[in-house]
């Protein structure tokens, strides 16, 4: 006789025996009662110091002004009549001279509007134009829609995570790079980053790879995966899109045993159908968006539910305004938020803003001490306040400082964007096959 079916009159079974017992409630978690009333962390409203209140509108914008620098970032400062200067960030990686292009328009079309008004700016940069988005638009409204955040916050006195909802967490979790372009030395990288604070890495996955390789190509990458997790590091692996069908999928198969953190672009973008058919075979979570600018562009993906992580990168993606809005698009979807961010600190504080104020916000990428970052030249080089950045027990702490929180040596910067002026820009590397056909990079 079935515990589900009718009993004789003064049976005991096993399902009634438990259904008679009281119920047992375990005490709430130390977390539970340390939160029990939401986060605190209260600061009063301080305006920045440059916050001036001079002229019958001191928040018209006066002057827009863009600065490459070394190691490869394009940062933005925006000054407003009161004197407020919001810096923001640009960078498209190897296209540098087209951003900056897109930027002296815009900077010519946006003098004497109110730097408050950031929505009204953005759609009139992004929506009143007939040609839209794309990756060299997008970086540049990007740089222009951050320093306004950045305006805006220090002339309230607040974080820009304020401004945005307040903080619903107190740290951020961030992973740095190991392994470089064409990955090796890890087990060594990774106890570096051990010793540094990190408690997450993320490597390349492969360096050069043919559209139907080698199956033995992808032995090391299982190898790899397996010696950083051997000293208790989570790993994520970026396939970086150098994988097609034929290999992605082989790969994705071999470290599942592994159980990386996430493998990243596991196929270019653009392919969200063959996304799906991947995400079907595997239960690694799939994170990829670092070349998808708009909620448009994430919108695909989201509605196949073929990713677990989407990764917007502020400094392409549209900013703070756009970024914001591709989270809470992606919470709908029940899709966590890892923005792309292997540039410099004006990006990273932007995107630590979106992280203190976004309920799905799971990890951020942080660069310092990345293998691009080279000539002495690293994510603290151009900062007044670099201890704002460090990485405690795998994260970074709340950022408390009005705008976006962080504090830039303009005279450094000025100065080196002369000198880089001089030279050419930053490009990526180009991959070839023994054949000599472009691949992938």
């Amino acid at each position: 006789m079935s515990a589900n079916e009718p009993q004789p009159l003064g049976a005991s079974t096993a399902a009634a025996d438990i259904s008679a017992r009281e119920a047992a409630y375990l005490p709430p978690s130390e977390l539970a009662v340390k939160f029990a009333k939401g986060i605190h962390q209260h600061q009063p409203a301080k305006p920045h110091a440059s916050a001036t209140h001079e002229g019958k509108n001191p928040h018209l914008i006066k002057k827009i002004e863009d600065f490459y620098v070394r190691p490869r970032w394009l940062f933005v400062r925006i000054e407003t009549e009161g004197g407020v200067v919001g810096w923001g960030e640009g960078t498209l990686e190897g296209h540098t001279e087209s951003v900056q292009g897109s930027l002296r328009d815009i900077a010519r079309r946006l003098e004497g509007w109110d730097a408050m008004n950031i929505e009204d700016i953005y759609s009139f940069m992004h929506r009143l134009r007939f040609y839209r988005g794309g990756a060299t638009l997008m970086s540049a409204l990007s740089g222009i829609d951050i320093a306004l955040w950045d305006i805006k916050g220090k002339v309230l006195g607040v974080p820009v995570w304020e401004l945005l909802g307040g903080k619903v967490r107190e740290t951020a979790p961030v992973y740095g790079w190991i392994g470089g372009d064409r990955p090796s030395d890890v087990l060594e990288q990774a106890k570096v980053r051990k010793a540094q604070g990190f408690t997450r890495v993320k490597m390349n996955a492969t360096e050069s790879v043919g559209w139907l390789d080698s199956p033995h190509a992808l032995d090391e990458t299982v190898q790899r995966l397996a010696e950083v997790k051997s000293i208790g590091m989570d790993a994520g692996l970026d396939f970086h899109g150098r994988l097609h069908k034929p290999m992605a999928k082989q790969l994705a198969k071999l470290l599942e045993p592994h159980r990386p953190l996430f493998i990243e672009e596991p196929l270019l973008p653009g392919y969200p159908n063959e996304t799906k058919d991947l995400y079907n075979q595997i239960s690694i979570p799939i994170a990829l968006g670092e070349r998808l600018f708009t909620r448009e562009d994430f919108r695909p993906y989201f509605e196949l539910g073929c990713i677990d992580i989407a990764q917007p990168d502020i400094a392409h993606a549209g900013g703070i305004s756009e970024t914001r809005k591709i989270s809470t698009m992606a919470e709908a979807y029940d899709i966590g938020i890892a923005p792309h961010c292997p540039l410099g600190p004006l990006a990273f504080a932007a995107c630590l803003q979106i992280a203190f104020c976004t309920t799905n916000f799971v990890v951020c990428e942080m660069s310092w001490k990345m293998h691009y970052n080279t000539g002495g030249f690293d994510l603290f080089t151009y900062m007044l306040n670099p201890e704002v950045f460090a990485v405690k027990n795998g994260s970074v702490s709340l950022l408390a400082g009005p705008g976006l929180g962080i504090e830039m040596n303009e005279e450094l910067i000025r100065k080196e964007a002369a000198e880089a002026a001089t030279l050419a820009p930053w490009t990526n590397p180009i991959f070839r096959g023994p054949d000599g056909s472009v691949r992938e990079w």
